[in-house]
């Protein structure tokens, strides 16, 4: 079977430096009829598992360890029976939220996951968090950005655990040489084009 692409949009809340803000984040679900995995786990697990659809869940891939990203991972985890992986640079987030248990797997910036006969590699991208990572997928012309890159340029930097200057060099030097017609899928909003972002990631910053 090939390789498919599946999406949701989930609603809830973040919380970082003692504001909270609502917001809604993208499921994206990778696999075929029979597996898949799932990148990030925001907010609603019964929403997630619509998306997955019955199919075994090989890995809960976290872009990053803000809580609208990672909130019912454990939960998820003891649903799906699926490990969490995630960048362990992000421990200082991921212990703002769940502060009394931990991933199950790190991942690492060329670490290649694979699902469904198709393949997704990590892109280690500091900036918005300090262990942000996207996932290029070649054979589906697309990369899962988190919230690294965005339709208008990169992700946000005001926050604690980000650096504005750092989440540029990480796009100019690990996406923007990705095929310009590789669609960006997002953790928020919609998908775009490394091509159209172009513009937006200047090198002046």
């Amino acid at each position: 079977m090939t390789a498919r692409v599946d999406h949701a949009v989930v609603s809830g809340t973040f919380s970082l430096d003692g504001e909270t803000f609502d917001v809604d984040n993208n499921v994206w679900v990778v696999g075929d009829d029979e597996e898949c995995v799932v990148i990030d786990a925001p907010h609603d697990v019964e929403a997630i598992l619509a998306v997955v659809a019955g199919r075994r869940v090989r890995a809960i891939v976290c872009t990053h360890a803000h809580d609208d990203h990672v909130r019912v991972a454990p939960a998820l985890r003891l649903a799906t029976h699926a490990p969490i992986l995630l960048h362990p640079d992000d421990r200082p987030l991921w212990e703002l939220t769940h502060d009394d248990e931990l991933w199950d797997v790190d991942l690492s910036d060329g670490q290649v996951l694979e699902v469904a006969g198709t393949t997704l590699t990590v892109l280690h991208t500091p900036g918005h968090a300090p262990g942000a990572v996207c996932l290029y997928a070649p054979d589906l012309g697309c990369v899962f950005t988190g919230d690294t890159l965005f339709e208008g340029g990169p992700g946000a930097t005001g926050r604690s655990f980000s650096d504005a200057d750092l989440i540029r060099v990480s796009i100019r030097e690990r996406l923007l040489d990705l095929p310009g017609d590789t669609v960006v899928h997002t953790g928020h909003g919609p998908d775009t084009t490394i091509d159209a972002e172009r513009p937006h990631v200047r090198a002046d910053g």
